[in-house]
Protein backbone atom coordinates (compact mmCIF):
# COMPACT_ATOMS: atom_id res chain seq x y z
CA UNK A 1 0.00 0.00 0.00
CA UNK A 2 1.48 3.82 -0.74
CA UNK A 3 -1.18 5.64 1.46
CA UNK A 4 -3.50 5.32 4.39
CA UNK A 5 -6.70 4.62 2.34
CA UNK A 6 -5.33 1.50 0.31
CA UNK A 7 -6.20 -1.69 0.08
CA UNK A 8 -4.41 -4.77 -1.92
CA UNK A 9 -7.42 -6.58 -4.35
CA UNK A 10 -5.51 -9.76 -5.60
CA UNK A 11 -6.47 -13.27 -7.73
CA UNK A 12 -5.40 -16.07 -5.93
CA UNK A 13 -6.68 -18.72 -3.19
CA UNK A 14 -5.44 -19.20 0.54
CA UNK A 15 -2.60 -21.27 3.43
CA UNK A 16 0.64 -22.65 6.73
CA UNK A 17 1.53 -23.05 10.33
CA UNK A 18 4.83 -25.12 12.70
CA UNK A 19 7.92 -23.53 14.47
CA UNK A 20 11.16 -22.28 13.29
CA UNK A 21 13.77 -20.39 15.37
CA UNK A 22 16.38 -18.71 13.64
CA UNK A 23 19.56 -17.65 14.87
CA UNK A 24 22.18 -14.97 12.60
CA UNK A 25 25.48 -16.33 13.05
CA UNK A 26 26.96 -14.73 9.97
CA UNK A 27 24.26 -12.53 8.55
CA UNK A 28 24.89 -8.68 9.67
CA UNK A 29 21.64 -8.01 12.40
CA UNK A 30 20.28 -4.55 13.55
CA UNK A 31 16.93 -3.27 14.74
CA UNK A 32 15.05 -0.71 12.14
CA UNK A 33 13.23 1.97 14.32
CA UNK A 34 9.64 1.46 14.23
CA UNK A 35 9.13 4.87 13.06
CA UNK A 36 10.95 5.00 9.72
CA UNK A 37 8.98 1.78 9.05
CA UNK A 38 6.03 3.48 9.41
CA UNK A 39 7.37 6.62 7.36
CA UNK A 40 8.50 4.21 4.45
CA UNK A 41 4.89 2.40 4.57
CA UNK A 42 6.52 -0.96 5.94
CA UNK A 43 4.08 -2.91 7.95
CA UNK A 44 5.65 -4.68 11.04
CA UNK A 45 2.99 -7.32 11.57
CA UNK A 46 2.23 -6.23 14.53
CA UNK A 47 -0.43 -3.95 14.21
CA UNK A 48 -3.62 -4.05 13.36
CA UNK A 49 -4.62 -2.19 10.48
CA UNK A 50 -6.18 -2.36 7.20
CA UNK A 51 -2.67 -2.52 5.31
CA UNK A 52 -1.13 -5.37 7.37
CA UNK A 53 -4.93 -7.47 7.11
CA UNK A 54 -4.53 -6.93 3.24
CA UNK A 55 -0.98 -7.93 2.80
CA UNK A 56 -1.77 -11.45 5.39
CA UNK A 57 -4.22 -11.99 3.25
CA UNK A 58 -2.36 -11.58 -0.15
CA UNK A 59 0.54 -13.96 1.77
CA UNK A 60 -2.22 -16.60 2.51
CA UNK A 61 -3.64 -16.95 -0.51
CA UNK A 62 0.26 -16.75 -2.39
CA UNK A 63 1.61 -19.42 0.67
CA UNK A 64 -0.95 -21.79 -0.32
CA UNK A 65 -1.04 -21.97 -4.04
CA UNK A 66 3.24 -22.30 -3.48
CA UNK A 67 2.80 -24.99 -1.30
CA UNK A 68 0.23 -27.06 -3.34
CA UNK A 69 2.81 -26.98 -6.04
CA UNK A 70 6.06 -27.13 -4.14
CA UNK A 71 7.38 -23.63 -5.59
CA UNK A 72 9.56 -21.67 -2.92
CA UNK A 73 10.92 -18.56 -5.58
CA UNK A 74 8.48 -15.59 -6.09
CA UNK A 75 9.44 -12.95 -8.46
CA UNK A 76 7.17 -9.25 -8.12
CA UNK A 77 7.04 -7.22 -11.26
CA UNK A 78 4.38 -4.56 -12.65
CA UNK A 79 3.78 -3.19 -16.16
CA UNK A 80 5.24 0.12 -15.48
CA UNK A 81 7.20 2.39 -13.13
CA UNK A 82 5.69 3.29 -9.59
CA UNK A 83 2.87 1.17 -9.40
CA UNK A 84 3.77 -0.39 -5.75
CA UNK A 85 6.04 -3.34 -7.41
CA UNK A 86 8.67 -2.83 -4.31
CA UNK A 87 6.42 -1.63 -1.28
CA UNK A 88 4.27 -5.10 -2.49
CA UNK A 89 7.83 -7.41 -2.52
CA UNK A 90 8.56 -5.63 1.39
CA UNK A 91 5.47 -6.27 2.41
CA UNK A 92 4.51 -9.48 1.24
CA UNK A 93 7.87 -10.81 2.60
CA UNK A 94 7.53 -9.38 5.78
CA UNK A 95 4.30 -10.61 5.85
CA UNK A 96 5.55 -14.88 4.93
CA UNK A 97 8.00 -14.03 7.87
CA UNK A 98 5.35 -14.45 10.31
CA UNK A 99 4.67 -17.90 9.19
CA UNK A 100 6.44 -19.70 11.90
CA UNK A 101 7.28 -22.34 9.97
CA UNK A 102 10.18 -20.93 7.12
CA UNK A 103 12.18 -18.07 6.51
CA UNK A 104 11.99 -15.21 4.02
CA UNK A 105 15.10 -14.12 1.79
CA UNK A 106 14.23 -10.67 -0.11
CA UNK A 107 16.58 -10.33 -3.21
CA UNK A 108 16.67 -6.85 -4.74
CA UNK A 109 16.86 -7.55 -8.28
CA UNK A 110 15.69 -4.09 -10.13
CA UNK A 111 19.51 -3.38 -10.49
CA UNK A 112 19.35 -0.43 -12.65
CA UNK A 113 16.90 1.23 -9.74
CA UNK A 114 17.61 -0.55 -6.43
CA UNK A 115 15.59 0.79 -3.77
CA UNK A 116 14.64 -2.04 -0.90
CA UNK A 117 17.62 -0.78 1.23
CA UNK A 118 16.56 2.80 1.37
CA UNK A 119 13.06 1.50 2.72
CA UNK A 120 14.81 0.74 6.22
CA UNK A 121 16.81 3.66 6.23
CA UNK A 122 19.62 1.29 5.23
CA UNK A 123 22.74 2.64 2.76
CA UNK A 124 24.88 -0.70 2.62
CA UNK A 125 28.21 -0.31 1.12
CA UNK A 126 27.73 -3.43 -0.45
CA UNK A 127 25.24 -5.00 -2.17
CA UNK A 128 24.25 -7.66 -5.05
CA UNK A 129 25.77 -5.86 -7.80
CA UNK A 130 28.99 -6.11 -5.77
CA UNK A 131 28.60 -9.84 -5.64
CA UNK A 132 28.60 -10.05 -9.26
CA UNK A 133 30.78 -7.76 -10.60
CA UNK A 134 33.59 -7.96 -7.50
CA UNK A 135 32.86 -11.47 -6.20
CA UNK A 136 31.84 -10.21 -2.40
CA UNK A 137 30.96 -13.10 -0.70
CA UNK A 138 27.13 -12.93 0.14
CA UNK A 139 27.77 -13.44 3.70
CA UNK A 140 28.93 -9.81 3.84
CA UNK A 141 25.99 -7.96 1.82
CA UNK A 142 22.98 -9.92 3.53
CA UNK A 143 21.17 -8.10 6.81
CA UNK A 144 18.28 -8.30 9.11
CA UNK A 145 16.21 -5.58 9.44
CA UNK A 146 15.19 -6.81 13.30
CA UNK A 147 12.51 -8.58 11.88
CA UNK A 148 12.61 -12.46 12.91
CA UNK A 149 12.76 -14.95 9.71
CA UNK A 150 13.61 -12.17 7.37
CA UNK A 151 16.58 -11.67 5.46
CA UNK A 152 17.59 -8.74 2.60
CA UNK A 153 19.79 -8.96 -0.03
CA UNK A 154 19.96 -5.52 -0.85
CA UNK A 155 21.05 -3.45 -4.57
CA UNK A 156 23.94 -0.80 -4.12
CA UNK A 157 25.15 0.19 -7.26
CA UNK A 158 23.56 0.62 -10.22
CA UNK A 159 24.18 -1.82 -13.15
CA UNK A 160 24.08 -0.81 -16.39
CA UNK A 161 24.31 -4.29 -18.25
CA UNK A 162 21.48 -5.78 -15.75
CA UNK A 163 19.62 -8.09 -18.07
CA UNK A 164 22.74 -9.80 -18.99
CA UNK A 165 23.77 -10.38 -15.56
CA UNK A 166 20.18 -11.30 -14.42
CA UNK A 167 20.31 -14.34 -17.53
CA UNK A 168 24.10 -15.13 -16.55
CA UNK A 169 25.03 -18.27 -15.95
CA UNK A 170 26.35 -17.13 -12.27
CA UNK A 171 22.75 -15.59 -11.84
CA UNK A 172 21.26 -19.42 -12.27
CA UNK A 173 23.88 -20.42 -9.82
CA UNK A 174 22.28 -18.22 -7.11
CA UNK A 175 19.52 -18.96 -7.53
CA UNK A 176 19.58 -22.50 -7.21
CA UNK A 177 21.74 -22.13 -4.26
CA UNK A 178 20.10 -20.18 -2.40
CA UNK A 179 16.86 -22.73 -3.01
CA UNK A 180 18.75 -26.22 -2.91
CA UNK A 181 20.38 -24.38 0.67
CA UNK A 182 17.26 -23.60 3.02
CA UNK A 183 14.35 -25.86 2.32
CA UNK A 184 12.15 -24.05 4.32
CA UNK A 185 13.08 -20.65 2.92
CA UNK A 186 10.97 -18.39 0.39
CA UNK A 187 12.87 -16.20 -2.14
CA UNK A 188 11.23 -13.10 -3.50
CA UNK A 189 12.64 -11.42 -5.98
CA UNK A 190 11.91 -7.43 -6.61
CA UNK A 191 12.33 -7.26 -10.78
CA UNK A 192 12.25 -4.21 -12.41
CA UNK A 193 8.90 -3.11 -14.52
CA UNK A 194 8.20 -5.47 -17.98
CA UNK A 195 7.53 -2.89 -20.22
CA UNK A 196 10.42 -0.37 -19.75
CA UNK A 197 13.42 -3.12 -19.77
CA UNK A 198 14.25 -6.78 -20.37
CA UNK A 199 15.17 -7.88 -17.27
CA UNK A 200 12.05 -9.38 -16.20
CA UNK A 201 11.66 -11.04 -19.22
CA UNK A 202 15.29 -12.77 -18.96
CA UNK A 203 15.10 -13.33 -15.58
CA UNK A 204 11.38 -15.13 -15.59
CA UNK A 205 12.52 -18.60 -16.56
CA UNK A 206 14.73 -19.08 -13.41
CA UNK A 207 11.52 -18.63 -10.51
CA UNK A 208 9.21 -20.40 -9.84
CA UNK A 209 6.26 -18.07 -9.99
CA UNK A 210 5.44 -14.16 -10.77
CA UNK A 211 2.92 -11.63 -9.15
CA UNK A 212 2.36 -8.92 -11.01
CA UNK A 213 1.43 -5.77 -9.43
CA UNK A 214 -1.21 -2.85 -11.23
CA UNK A 215 -2.00 0.62 -9.82
CA UNK A 216 -5.55 1.47 -9.71
CA UNK A 217 -6.56 4.15 -11.77
CA UNK A 218 -3.21 4.53 -13.20
CA UNK A 219 -2.48 0.70 -15.22
CA UNK A 220 -3.79 0.70 -18.37
CA UNK A 221 -5.64 -2.32 -20.00
CA UNK A 222 -3.23 -2.52 -22.80
CA UNK A 223 -0.15 -2.09 -20.84
CA UNK A 224 -1.51 -5.13 -18.48
CA UNK A 225 -2.01 -7.07 -21.62
CA UNK A 226 1.15 -6.92 -22.56
CA UNK A 227 3.24 -7.45 -20.02
CA UNK A 228 1.16 -10.76 -19.18
CA UNK A 229 1.80 -11.39 -22.69
CA UNK A 230 5.28 -11.37 -22.27
CA UNK A 231 5.11 -13.34 -19.20
CA UNK A 232 2.83 -16.00 -20.89
CA UNK A 233 5.70 -18.82 -20.84
CA UNK A 234 5.92 -18.13 -16.70
CA UNK A 235 3.46 -19.32 -13.71
CA UNK A 236 1.56 -15.85 -13.33
CA UNK A 237 0.03 -16.29 -9.83
CA UNK A 238 -2.49 -13.27 -10.08
CA UNK A 239 -2.50 -9.35 -9.93
CA UNK A 240 -2.26 -7.46 -6.85
CA UNK A 241 -4.13 -3.93 -7.61
CA UNK A 242 -2.36 -1.56 -5.62
CA UNK A 243 -3.54 1.95 -4.21
CA UNK A 244 -7.11 0.92 -4.97
CA UNK A 245 -9.69 2.70 -2.54
CA UNK A 246 -11.21 0.67 0.10
CA UNK A 247 -15.43 1.19 -0.14
CA UNK A 248 -15.82 0.84 3.65
CA UNK A 249 -12.35 0.95 5.99
CA UNK A 250 -14.36 -0.19 8.61
CA UNK A 251 -15.49 -3.14 6.87
CA UNK A 252 -12.33 -5.67 6.43
CA UNK A 253 -12.44 -8.56 8.92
Amino acid sequence: MTNSNSSVISHLIPGSLSELQIKYTQTESFKVPHSELIKSRVITGNDKSVSTAEYKMLRTRISRLMKVNGWSTLAVTSPGQSEGKTLTSINLAISMSMEVDQSVLLVDLDLKKPSIAKKFNCYPSAGISDYFLSDVPLSDILFNPGIERFIILPGNERIVNSSEILSSLKMIQLVEEMKMRYARRRIIFDLPPVLITDDALAFSPYVDAILLVVEDGKTKKNELTKAVDLLKSSNILGIVVNKAKAQNQEIYY
